[in-house]
């Protein structure tokens, strides 16, 4: 019985190596297409050197790459977009500091983190294009022996777009309304000269302020990620808490410029709005926004000024590092520049 098994056990294993020797090799069929090809090779080889022999060798290299450049596969353009298209990312960036009691560089210990959400939704068809853009960011920043948390950033702010294109060129009519205000309450933050202690004094909180922009112009798009829109008539509304305008000490103006007693204020004026997107190196990508806003009437020179710069490094689907830089310039808020930076390494998630 033994015999029996292991003389089975034998065939068995000669038919598999017979099959595994078999697979490996190539087919009747492949073997002459693979000859047919070695063939046309070798004949065109020899009618090419039979041609350039005679001709220098940097006009055979020209006259080369431009056949190779005519006969290269194009690559096949990407369906244009029709209807809605959306997607968005989520972000965490992380930030920490630590310092013994002994270390005497000097220095607080702290830990800082970030969340950003970026979500886009857009319609395309034919030459009519609707692009709206919600960007929410919060961070907040724990210091060693501090009572209270401070923010990095907070900011809510929502934008839409429509065009409609003028012929068959970049330009088209624009209409956008923007959106602009905060999550949380802002403070500014002083210490008790008796005590030393952290005195902090709420100076905004949700929709104070609050910015709402509208206006109908000229939109220049040559991509979603370069464009320029010109809205010369463009009206402006600032909103704020009027607990904030009713002091007795109030003066007119002093808060995001509005008058004492009174929770908004009018402006109209012109507004530009530009936008760019370009890799800088492999995963390296750069993101830079300006608007600017003058107020017809009242100092018209006196120019609004909002500057965005974010670089982002990716290192793979979920992890990246990023730098994010922005200044802004307005006078009724402050009489000199605003300017924030925030670097640090984070996780992504995208939908």
């Amino acid at each position: 019985m033994k015999s029996f098994w292991f003389a089975i056990l034998v065939i068995f294993c000669a038919q598999w190596g017979m099959a595994q020797e078999k697979e490996g090799q190539p087919t009747d069929q492949q073997s002459a297409e693979k000859k047919q090809l070695d063939s046309i090779q070798a004949n065109l080889k020899r009618a090419l050197d039979s041609l350039l022999k005679n001709t220098p060798n940097t006009l055979n290299t020209i006259v080369l790459k431009q056949k190779l450049k005519e006969i290269t596969p194009k690559k096949p353009k990407e369906p244009e977009q029709v209807g809605w298209k959306n997607k968005g990312k989520f972000s965490i960036l992380f930030n920490q500091s630590a310092f013994n009691f002994d270390w005497q560089g000097g220095g607080t210990s702290n830990v800082a983190g970030n969340a950003v959400l970026n979500y886009e939704f857009n319609y395309k068809k034919n030459s009519l294009t609707w692009d709206n853009k919600i960007l929410a960011d919060y961070g907040l920043t724990f210091l060693k022996d501090e009572n209270f948390a401070r923010k990095t950033n907070d900011r809510i702010e929502f934008n839409s777009r429509i065009g409609q294109r003028i012929g068959q060129g970049h330009w088209n009519y624009s209409l956008f309304v923007n959106f602009r205000s905060q999550f949380a309450k802002g403070y500014r933050f002083s210490k008790d000269p008796d005590t030393d202690e952290t005195i902090r004094t709420e100076e905004t909180h949700f929709f104070s302020p609050a910015f709402i922009q509208i206006g109908p112009g000229l939109l220049w798009k040559k991509s979603d990620n370069l464009n320029l829109n010109i809205a010369p008539v463009t009206v402006r509304m600032i909103f704020v808490d009027d607990q904030f305008t009713s002091g007795p000490d109030y003066v007119d103006g002093d808060y995001f410029g509005v008058d004492a007693g009174e929770s908004s204020r009018f402006e109209f004026g012109g507004s530009l709005a530009a936008y760019a997107k370009f890799e800088l190196f492999k995963n390296v990508t750069m993101e830079q926004l300006l608007n600017l806003y003058s107020n017809y009437i009242e100092d018209a020179a006196n120019v609004d000024i909002d500057y965005t710069l974010n670089l982002n490094l990716v290192v793979n689907k979920y992890i990246s590092g990023s730098f994010a830089f922005q200044a802004i310039y307005d006078d009724n808020a402050t009489g000199a520049f605003q300017i924030r930076e925030v670097i640090g390494l984070g996780l992504n998630y995208e939908f």
